[in-house]
C-alpha cells in the first residue's frame, strides 16, 4: 500500500480477502487496545471469543500508516547472537460464526495513533461493502462502585431506539478515542452503531475482572441476537469473585471503603424510580471528577505517575 498523510481512498488503508462467503446483514463487533479498558473487559471478551470460536482474518489494515512504533514499540526476541522473532502489530477484521452458525465480524488490534478519520472512513467502507447491519463496541471504565453489587453499564448509540438501559450520566467531557469517533461518524452516515461501557470498581481497574466481561458479553448477546459461548468466562468470574472476597475479608480498611461504596450505590439505585435521578444522587462523582478519573487511568496505562 502507498498511503500518504491524507487518505483519498479509504480502501487504500486495508486489504480485503477476495475469497469471502456471501454475508447477509452481519454484526460487526469491535474492541481495540489503547484507550480505557478497566478490568481488561474488552480484552477478556475478545480473547474468549477467539478461543471459543473458529475464525479467520478477512481484512488487514495498513499498520505502517496508522501506528506510531516509537510510542508502542513491538516486542522482538534476541536469541544469543541473532534476532529470532518480531511480534508485528496487527489491526485486523476477522470472520467468526456463533454457536448456531451465524456469521459475524470482529475488529481487533491497537488503536491507531494517527489518521483517525482515515481509519474510521476505512471501517465505514468495510461496513458498507459487507452489508453490516449493526456495529457494537465494548470496554470497561473505572467507577466508584462496589464489587458486591450488580455490574452496571453505560449504553450509547447512534439512535435512541437502540438503547434499552438508562444512562448514569447527563453530559460529560472525556478524552476521545478512535472507537468513539467511529460510532459518531457511523451515526452521521446513517449506520446503526452501539457501545457498552461496563462499570468496573475503580480499585479493580488495573486487574482482569471477568465478572465485568460477562456483563459485556451478555449485553452484546442481547443487542445482537448472536448465540455466543459464555461458560468459560462465567467460570473465571466465579473464581475471581471468590479471590476478591477472600482478599477483602478481614481487611478492615478495605471493608470500610467497600461499605461506603455500597451505601452510595444503594442510595443511587434507590433513586432510580424517582424523578430527576441524577439530581438525587448527590454523592455520585461530577462530570469533572469522572473526566479526571479517565485521565488518571490513561496515565497509569501509559506508565505515568498518577495521583492517588
Amino acid at each position: 500500500m502507498n498511503v500518504g498523510e491524507t487518505v483519498l481512498n479509504p480502501e487504500d488503508l486495508y486489504e480485503l480477502d477476495a475469497d469471502l462467503p456471501e454475508l447477509t446483514g452481519p454484526v460487526l463487533l469491535h474492541s481495540i487496545d489503547g484507550f480505557v479498558d478497566a478490568g481488561s473487559v474488552g480484552q477478556l471478551v475478545r480473547e474468549h471469543l477467539l478461543d471459543a470460536l473458529d475464525h479467520r482474518v478477512i481484512a488487514r489494515f495498513d499498520v505502517d500508516s496508522l501506528i506510531d512504533y516509537r510510542a508502542r514499540r513491538p516486542t522482538m526476541i534476541y536469541d544469543r547472537d541473532h534476532w529470532a522473532s518480531y511480534d508485528a502489530p496487527e489491526l485486523v477484521l476477522r470472520l467468526l460464526h456463533d454457536e448456531v452458525g451465524t456469521p459475524f465480524l470482529l475488529l481487533t488490534g491497537p488503536e491507531p495513533d494517527r489518521m483517525w478519520e482515515g481509519f474510521v472512513a476505512a471501517v465505514r467502507s468495510l461496513v458498507e461493502r459487507l452489508n453490516v447491519r449493526l456495529v457494537v463496541g465494548f470496554h470497561g471504565i473505572p467507577m466508584g462502585v462496589p464489587h458486591t453489587r450488580p455490574v452496571g453499564m453505560t449504553s450509547h448509540a447512534t439512535r435512541p431506539e437502540l438503547i434499552t438501559r438508562s444512562s448514569w450520566f447527563d453530559k460529560v467531557q472525556v478524552p476521545g478515542s478512535a472507537a468513539a469517533l467511529l460510532e459518531y461518524r457511523l451515526g452521521e452516515s446513517g449506520h446503526d452503531a452501539l457501545g457498552f461501557a461496563i462499570h468496573v470498581p475503580h480499585y479493580l481497574a488495573q486487574t482482569t475482572y471477568p465478572t465485568a466481561a460477562v456483563a459485556a458479553l451478555d449485553a452484546v448477546i442481547a443487542a445482537t441476537g448472536l448465540v455466543l459461548p459464555s461458560a468459560a468466562l462465567r467460570e473465571a468470574a466465579l473464581t475471581t469473585d471468590a479471590e476478591i472476597t477472600e482478599q477483602v475479608s478481614g481487611n478492615e480498611e478495605v471493608e470500610k471503603v467497600v461499605r461506603a461504596l455500597e451505601q452510595q450505590y444503594d442510595a443511587f439505585a434507590g433513586a432510580a424510580d424517582r424523578e430527576s435521578l441524577l439530581a438525587e444522587a448527590r454523592d455520585m462523582p461530577t462530570a469533572e471528577e469522572l473526566a479526571a478519573q479517565f485521565e488518571r487511568f490513561l496515565a497509569e496505562q501509559d506508565g505515568g505517575d498518577p495521583q492517588p
